[in-house]
């Protein structure tokens, strides 16, 4: 197989040293370009150029991993939502239950590789730009910007799939002498998640050293956006840097952002790119920017996915947490339209948050928000022994919502207490899946899951299910790459 590859390769030398046509192969296994330039020619010969890729990788978060499978992956293969609909795939997911062949998993790996090979592009040309009206500033910046993304996406990669690619380059010439190189980068080897974390953070201390302190329009890179991702890498890599969390959550605090007074604010669709927002991708509506996404979580057109949990409904009953409930959660009656085994056709729930279903919608999408962020400094606070540091954290997310302040009194009660925050707080915002697996409650969590009847949902997560298979479509194209362990 390896020598098919190989052969392959030398074709496309070949085809290259007889052409002097434009070439641009782009893998699908890491989404890294190839193009056929001269070795001292530029990418981008204007900054309108160069701003055009970044707008372009900018774009990707309107994909269709950041508009369904980010909440599909982060909320149903939680015990926030069950799968709904009809799609097997997403019943794999939500029963842990994947197989390498699941077409989720493989197109979320192309989503991912291919926005990094979007922002490589950028970071490794914008520099050489050599258009007079494209600053030196200007440059930095995009850099930074495009780095940020890049550091986004593999994060999503490790905390998926573990072990993966790392992918920094965008090769621009292919040749004999190139081809080793070429051969790597088309044809890559995993490398050890603890590789994959510090490039990432490299890559957010790239982008708090050269963005924008923040901005009125929240889809953009900004330091307050690299200084919150960088809390959550330090609290997710092992092990655990509480320090860095405490001090990078502190820098978001300490950068302009406030909570909004009302928590149902956040999802009218009146307070998009608020004071609370550090990283919201922007939706304008029209045949053109629409977020196609929302329609796949609410309606009475078809059966919609990610339907709220009965568990999440009464973890929400149970803590008296109505402001939370009404704006995260709507029931309405699907008599004769669908029926369900977790809910009554009468009573049936969909989510709220995302309240803006009608296409074209112009709904907004928060991926990061200050009262996340808070809350992470709670957790690490409370893992350095300062209690009542946590506590005032914890008491003032609950007193937006008009909460009495936590009874926990000791570490292990202020640690759940956290964690049950942050699921009602975060509710079918991404995080419950990835909060629980960093917090290594996942399996003691979703193996004790129960339906609407008190009986078990009979979930069986292992180790081995924390992780995703490598999709098979990748393997059979990639004899470098090999099976997470378990598929």
């Amino acid at each position: 197989m390896k020598k098919i590859h190989l052969f392959y390769l030398l074709g496309v030398i070949a085809i290259l040293q007889s052409c002097e046509d434009f070439l641009d192969l782009k893998p699908k296994s890491n989404g890294i370009a190839i193009t056929n330039t001269s070795a001292d020619s530029v990418l981008y010969k204007s900054a309108a150029e160069a701003e055009a890729a970044l707008a372009g990788t900018y774009a990707d978060f309107k994909n269709e991993y950041f508009e369904l499978d980010y909440f599909v992956n982060g909320d149903a293969q939680a015990d926030d939502a069950y799968a709904g609909a009809d799609n097997p795939d997403n019943f794999q997911i939500d029963d842990y239950e994947i197989i390498a062949t699941n077409r989720n998993v493989s197109r979320d790996w192309g989503y991912l590789y291919g926005t990094i090979g979007k922002a490589n592009r950028v970071i490794n040309n914008v520099p050489k730009v050599t258009d007079g009206t494209l600053t030196a500033s200007r440059k930095t910046e995009m850099v930074a910007e495009a780095s940020f993304i890049r550091a986004f996406c593999y994060f999503h990669i490790v905390q998926l799939w573990g072990d993966a690619p790392l992918q920094l380059k965008d090769l621009k010439t292919l040749s004999p002498e190139t081809f080793p190189e070429v051969y790597e980068q088309v044809y890559p080897a995993p490398v050890p998640k603890e590789e994959i974390y510090a490039q990432i953070i490299v890559d957010l201390e790239t982008a708090v050293a050269g963005t924008r302190v923040t901005a009125d329009h929240k889809g953009f890179a900004t330091k307050g956006a690299a200084n919150a991702l960088l809390a959550k890498v330090y609290a997710t890599q092992e092990p655990h840097d509480w320090e860095k969390v405490n001090n990078y959550c502190q820098a978001v605090m300490d950068g302009g952002y406030s909570l909004l007074p009302e928590y149902d604010q956040l999802w009218d669709n009146a307070h998009e790119n608020s004071s609370e927002s550090i990283f919201e991708i922007n939706y304008f509506g029209g045949g053109v920017d629409h977020n196609w996404g929302t329609q796949m979580f609410r309606g009475l057109d078809w059966k919609k996915f990610n339907i709220p949990s009965n568990d999440l409904v009464a973890a929400f009953n149970a803590e008296g947490d109505a402001i939370r409930k009404n704006a995260s959660i709507i029931f309405l009656n699907v008599t004769g339209k669908w029926s369900d085994n977790h809910w009554p056709q009468n009573n049936y729930p969909f989510l709220n948050k995302y309240r803006q279903f009608v296409s074209p919608s112009d709904q907004n999408y928060i991926f990061i928000r200050l009262a996340d962020i808070m809350l992470l400094k709670a957790e690490a606070l409370n893992e350095l022994g300062d209690l009542s540091g946590a506590k005032a954290l914890v008491d003032q997310i609950r007193a937006r919502v008009d909460l009495s302040p936590t009874p926990a009194n000791s570490k292990d009660a202020m640690r759940l207490a956290i964690e049950k925050e942050r699921r009602l707080e975060l509710a079918f915002e991404g995080h419950r899946w990835f909060d629980l697996k960093r917090t290594g409650r996942a399996i003691t969590v979703i193996n004790a899951v129960k339906d609407g009847a008190g009986a078990s949902l009979g979930y069986n997560l292992t180790e081995t299910r924390l992780i995703w298979p490598v999709p098979q479509a990748e393997l059979d194209k990639n004899v470098n790459l090999s099976q997470n362990p378990g598929y």
